[in-house]
């Protein structure tokens, strides 16, 4: 039996983040979606995905699901099988970007979730792609299905994360780092920098897709976390 998989959605993103890999995936093997949503803390948030996840898995998080993801790495090595890194970071959030986060967090308590999404987040969030329009629509459909508390804790977990790059370095477990080209959230670079800390792990880009790669081109996105799944680890 193919291994399960739980999949972690991003910062205001369900279920519908990862439709193509669920539709994919779930043809061969079990497929979860633990999101994000229910606390202030990484870390809280990483408990609640391991009690509601499988005994062993593996894992994919994408932005803020990353973040958790690496987290559950940390919390419960034993249990995961696979990790998989899509548009997300390991670093603690830096002063100035935490502060940056407070403006927002104002605005979507006054009332004015979409204009944040739609104005300062989601059309960032996206490449040049032929797809750009559908995904930024259905990027504001998940933001007004969560509504605004659930964006004030996720605000306030990134801005209180931990650095994770120990974690990378210590995993053991085949490992795929994922990103588009024209991601403006966590460039190129970064996914690089988490690349070189896992030992062999598949590095992967995506040409014309931004921060939601999932969605952008679920093509090529799939073809990598089909890859991740059947592979095996050579260690550095």
């Amino acid at each position: 039996m193919p291994d399960p998989v739980v999949l972690i959605p991003g910062l205001m993103c369900d279920a519908r983040a990862f439709a193509p890999q669920i539709a994919a995936l779930s043809a061969t093997r079990a497929v979860q979606v633990a999101p994000a949503t229910r606390n202030e803390r990484l870390e809280e948030m990483a408990e609640a995905v391991l009690d509601d996840a499988p005994d062993r898995f593996a894992l994919a998080g994408h932005g803020l699901g990353g973040m958790v993801a690496m987290e559950v790495l940390r919390q419960r090595p034993d249990r995961v099988l696979r990790i998989a890194l899509i548009g997300t970071g390991a670093l603690s959030e830096t002063p100035e970007a935490a502060a940056a986060r407070e403006p927002q967090i104002a605005a979507v308590r006054a009332g004015r979730l979409e204009d944040v999404m739609r104005d300062e987040i989601a059309p960032r969030c996206l490449g040049p792609g032929p797809r750009r329009v559908e995904v930024l629509n259905t990027v504001m459909e998940m933001a007004r299905a969560l509504g605004p508390d659930i964006f004030v804790r996720q605000s306030r977990a990134l801005q209180r994360r931990r650095d994770q790059q120990a974690v990378l370095k210590a995993a053991k477990v085949p490992a795929l780092v994922l990103c588009g080209r024209e991601d403006p959230i966590h460039p190129m670079r970064g996914h690089e920098f988490m690349a070189k800390l896992l030992a062999g792990a598949a590095f992967e880009t995506i040409d014309g897709a931004g921060h939601l790669p999932m969605l952008e081109d679920p093509e090529a996105t799939n073809a990598a976390l089909g890859r991740w799944l059947t592979g095996t680890l050579l260690l550095k």
